[in-house]
């Protein structure tokens, strides 16, 4: 390894990491990423969906890259509100525009992108370190000064960014994080399912590259904070469900069981049925947002995405939020260098950069959600079952007015919630859909 001081030392290879060595980088900043992992992506676990936006504004026009791993490009997004085990409403949008440059979003495997990104990143002239563990961090009259390594060698640096995920090593060195909350974290559980192209096109009318996602609401989640997912990918399936620790804590739920439930479930097994089974895997999920945001800077330190707790999780958005973080880092570390100055007064740049993005905006937006929820979690099953019975009011034909159904319907709505209640829930809940 280099002996160099370097202006930044990016710990973590995942979207954030590698979006900034290369901003960094590209900069003309001299910048090193270091990642645990044999690899890039090793280590990682997502759903998972990129989106293209965040990605574009990094790497201009990635999806003509030949070497772009995308798996397909997706056209089509349903949600599914599910009540009980036989009942469910589905919501869709597809979209033709999504077919047209620039792409809107892409299904992925984490571990073939992630060394593509990487190096996209090398190709700029950040250097990677792989299969290197940070054990400490080197101080300098206060200030983060570099890292120890865990072949035990020194590395110095002007400034260290802290990419490394959720369980962040660097932020918990820094003193900024402890461990996490049991209600600040989730847990989620994936398998990666094989199934020929021709079956996947043909079941979910899909054709050429097009691809879909299905996120699953209600009952699925056991009254928990959570949902699930099924993406089509070119020659397999992933599917996975994530719930808050507290919420499996409170429940004793397994997450394998809880997966197996929602693989079984009829909407899912008919989707599923003749794939076999090729990977599983578990992670832990940021979900606190943006009241659980550490500092996000400090004398010679700068925090990103999943380390920062940036995550969307009303949205289904956390790579994005991660990139785009990477980006102003590795943007704000040019910015120090150019005026040499890694105080956290220059630092803070990165700061100013997010309140300018979408980021800080949409994290402040959703802030409550999740806690509002909590407070009466009885929302996630009660208005699905609702919104069950309000279309198949609708939809049934007795021989009955219609008026007698709506007034049904109505009655029903008031009996479960009250006005008052309903009013309520909709000003608290206002961020979910917005």
């Amino acid at each position: 390894m280099s002996e160099d001081i370097f202006d930044a030392i990016i710990v973590g290879a995942g979207p954030s990491g590698s979006a900034c060595a290369l901003k960094a980088a590209e900069g003309g900043a001299n910048v090193v990423f270091v990642e645990r992992g044999d690899y890039p992506g090793a280590k990682n676990v997502q759903g998972a969906v990129l989106y293209a936006k965040q990605l574009d504004a990094v790497v201009p026009q990635f999806w003509k890259d030949p070497e772009f791993p995308g798996e397909r490009n997706v056209t089509e997004q349903r949600a599914v509100i599910t009540s009980g085990r036989e009942d469910w409403v589905s919501v869709s949008f597809r979209g033709g525009r999504y077919k047209q440059e620039p792409p809107n979003c892409f299904t992925i495997i984490r571990c073939q992108f992630d060394r593509w990104f990487a190096k996209k990143a090398e190709e700029k002239g950040a250097q990677l370190f792989t299969g290197v563990t940070v054990r400490e961090l080197l101080k300098n009259n206060g200030a983060v000064a570099g890292v120890k390594t865990s072949e035990g060698e020194d590395l110095g640096s002007r400034c260290v960014v802290a990419c490394d995920g959720v369980n962040s090593m660097v932020a918990q060195k820094l003193g900024v994080i402890d461990e996490w909350r049991m209600d600040e974290v989730a847990m989620g559980v994936k398998e990666v399912l094989e199934l020929p192209k021709e079956k996947i096109d043909d079941r979910f009318a899909l054709e050429g590259n097009e691809g879909l996602t299905i996120e699953f609401f209600g009952s699925i989640s056991h009254g928990m904070i959570g949902y699930a997912f099924l993406y089509t990918n070119k020659e397999s399936l992933s599917v996975g469900v994530g719930a808050k620790l507290s919420d499996l804590r409170r429940t004793m739920i397994k997450p394998y069981d809880l997966l197996d439930f929602v693989k079984t479930h009829p909407y899912i097994s008919r989707l599923i049925k003749g794939a076999k089974p090729l990977e599983y895997s578990a992670h832990l999920i940021p979900e606190g947002g943006f009241h659980s945001m550490p500092p996000l800077t400090g004398n010679g330190f700068v925090i990103c995405g999943d380390a920062a707790q940036m995550v969307n999780p009303t949205h289904r958005e956390g790579s994005n939020l991660a990139m785009t973080s990477g980006q102003l880092a590795g943007e704000t570390v040019v910015y120090a260098k150019r005026k040499n100055d890694f105080s956290q007064a220059t630092l803070q740049e990165y700061e100013r950069k997010l309140k300018a993005s979408y980021v800080w905006p949409d994290l402040w937006e959703h802030r409550d959600v999740e806690i509002n929820v909590e407070k009466d979690p009885s929302i996630l099953e009660v208005y699905p079952r609702l919104i069950v019975e309000a279309l198949y009011h609708h939809f049934t034909v007795d021989g009955r007015p219609k008026a007698v159904h709506k007034k049904e319907t109505m009655a029903l709505f008031l009996k479960e919630r009250g006005l008052l209640k309903i009013l309520q829930d909709a000003w608290r809940l206002r961020g979910a859909v917005g």
